[in-house]
């Protein structure tokens, strides 16, 4: 057998550094314990660009620990993080800022900077990362506010804000750097049906306004079912569904049954989170 020349190997390097038109982020064979405790087992997942992608599971299943990784977090202990064909797994801390500047991420308790006021928790990000005069930056605040429901709110200090608009201010302040993918844990946690509802609708609002690639970790079947366009289940930290909404509201799985409990009616038409 002929051995692989280097160009070749060139050649095989760069096949695999080209990025898929249709697919934003993908996990590869991705494995993470805490001491003897194994959370994620061999995950295999590509989030479509421009799409909605929801990862459902119970309570200690992954699903935060798998959203880490996209972000660079956490590290895996085996298996590959691409971004836009870009294997970032072994990035220095450094190299992943440039990375982060792409993705928002909406943490699951919003966050933020309890001695900041709205206006500066939005303001934070573009202040560290680009030199911009002051003006361009108030701009940019207030567009973000607008888009979320919350125009006028900028000079409120966190503490003055109900659950529902601390969550709202967080998906501000991930939007505020023009992401390409933004990514929330746990969005709708803690929220009366109300606000959950209006988070959903959010979600659903900038994916089309922005044209950005969305993640959703949740336990809720209401809020999946209602921004999702992919739908992935995960359980002991395997992927036991990966399938459009369509497919996955019509499974006769039984995980996906036990999953969605009442919310499970195949012939059921679900308004999804429209403004």
């Amino acid at each position: 057998m002929s051995e692989t020349t280097p160009a070749e190997v060139e050649r095989e390097e760069f096949a695999s550094a080209i990025p898929d038109p249709d697919c934003f982020l993908e996990l590869q064979d991705l494995h993470k314990s805490f001491g003897s405790t194994s959370v994620l087992n061999g995950v295999d997942l590509k989030v479509p660009k421009g799409k909605v992608l929801t990862i459902l599971g119970g309570s200690g299943s992954g699903k935060s620990v798998m959203l880490k990784h996209m972000i660079g977090l956490l590290r895996p202990d085996s298996g590959r993080v691409v971004v836009e064909g870009r294997d970032v797994t072994d990035l220095r801390e450094r190299e992943w800022i440039e990375v982060r500047k792409r993705i928002g991420y909406v943490f699951q308790g919003a966050a933020l900077f309890d001695s900041l006021s709205v206006f500066e928790n939005i303001a934070y990000p573009l202040r560290e990362h680009f030199d911009q005069p002051e003006a361009e930056l108030a701009h940019r605040v207030e567009v973000c506010l607008e888009s979320v429901g919350l125009a006028g709110v900028g000079p409120k200090m966190p503490a003055e804000l109900s659950g529902g608009m601390r969550k709202r201010v967080g998906v501000a302040r991930a939007i505020a750097m023009h992401p390409q993918a933004i990514l929330y844990d746990e969005p709708t946690t803690g929220l009366d049906p109300a606000n959950s509802r209006r988070i959903g609708q959010l979600i659903r609002q900038l994916q089309k306004e922005l044209n950005v690639t969305s993640v959703v970790v949740t336990h809720e079947p209401e809020l999946c079912l209602a921004v999702s366009d992919q739908v992935v289940l995960l359980e002991k930290g395997v992927l036991r569904i990966d399938a459009p909404i369509e497919e996955f509201r019509a499974s006769n799985a039984p995980p996906v049954r036990d999953f969605l409990g009442a919310f499970y009616d195949p012939g059921r038409d679900v308004e999804r989170g429209e403004s």
